[in-house]
């Protein structure tokens, strides 16, 4: 007999690399989205539930393996609810928590700290309902064009025609892609060694924020150059943008962390069950919105 998932946040961009998988595989599924139109993602043996976590208390049918692949504040506020689940449970949280918990920008530390309590509040949660969990906590999401960092640079530059950094953009990034999440998911759902654990999900290769921007600049068709300014004349032109609503989302927070590495260790997630991310090798597919990921396959471009 097929096991069933439970799925929350199914149309986010790990969901939809994610339940092609599933449905491969032979589960049997019920998928979770807000979305108005969630059967856009192609898998026949999807049944699919429309809900809010942040709304009314809801009822979904029950599961072997729940995935929380959303607002992991919504999930736990939901799983408080729950009595006697005995379910397995694969939630997503972000690194964030640690990253913008001593940002300058106010509204991201609120950020971090929603993420650390739900994490708390997650493992606590789980064992009152008699489940056991793992929380995986990736680094910089790309490769559906569903994310909000290396996607919204290429949405600008195509604009500008051009980007532009500060010349200290030399922090250390990690990026991940989505189709290495969606595959570590299934993988921890049967690891002994995962169980009741959190695990960073970095890239498999470290490399400087402007190199990072560079090789993304670079995949695009036609390729747009990048350019280098002083940090000053950097964050004044920042500043213009935001002030002017051409900017939206990028705080200073944001300018703060290009000079800081943001390293986290791959080794414990790879010894507990195998974690192998790819390196950052961008195509411009992977910065459309419209592309449909595959975790079964892998870019070699």
């Amino acid at each position: 007999m097929s096991r069933r998932a439970l799925v929350f946040g199914a149309t986010g961009q790990i969901g939809r690399a994610l339940l092609p998988g599933l449905d491969a595989a032979g589960w049997a599924i019920d998928a979770v989205s807000r979305s108005s139109d969630p059967a856009s993602i192609d898998a026949a043996g999807i049944r699919w539930h429309r809900a809010d976590l942040f709304a009314s208390p809801i009822v979904l049918p029950r599961a072997d393996v729940i995935f929380s692949l959303g607002p992991l504040d919504g999930f736990v506020q939901w799983l408080a609810q729950q009595r006697a689940l005995a379910a397995r449970i694969v939630a997503f949280g972000s690194t964030s928590a640690d990253t913008k918990r001593q940002s300058a920008d106010a509204e991201e530390r609120r950020l971090a700290d929603s993420l650390c309590r739900s994490e708390a509040a997650l493992a606590q949660h789980a064992s009152q309902a008699g489940a056991r969990w793992t929380l995986l906590r990736p680094t910089l999401i790309y490769g559906s064009g569903g994310d909000r960092n290396l996607s919204r640079i290429v949405a600008l530059a195509r604009r500008a025609r051009c980007f532009v950094l500060p010349r200290d953009a030399c922090g250390l990034r990690q990026p991940v892609h989505v189709d290495d999440l969606a595959l570590a998911a299934m993988q921890v759902v049967d690891c002994e060694n995962a169980l009741d654990r959190s695990f960073d999900l970095p890239g498999g290769e470290s490399l400087r924020y402007d190199e990072m921007v560079r090789r993304v600049l670079a995949c695009l068709d036609p390729p747009l150059p990048l350019f280098a300014l002083p940090r000053s004349l950097f964050a004044l032109l920042a500043l213009i943008l935001r002030t002017t609503g051409r900017l939206k989302g990028a705080g200073t927070g944001v300018l703060e962390r290009m000079s800081r590495d943001l390293v986290f260790d791959l080794d414990p997630a790879r010894q507990a069950f195998g974690f192998a991310p790819r390196e950052f090798r961008p195509n411009a597919a992977m910065f459309d919105s419209k592309s449909t990921p595959n975790m079964l396959q892998r870019s070699t471009n």
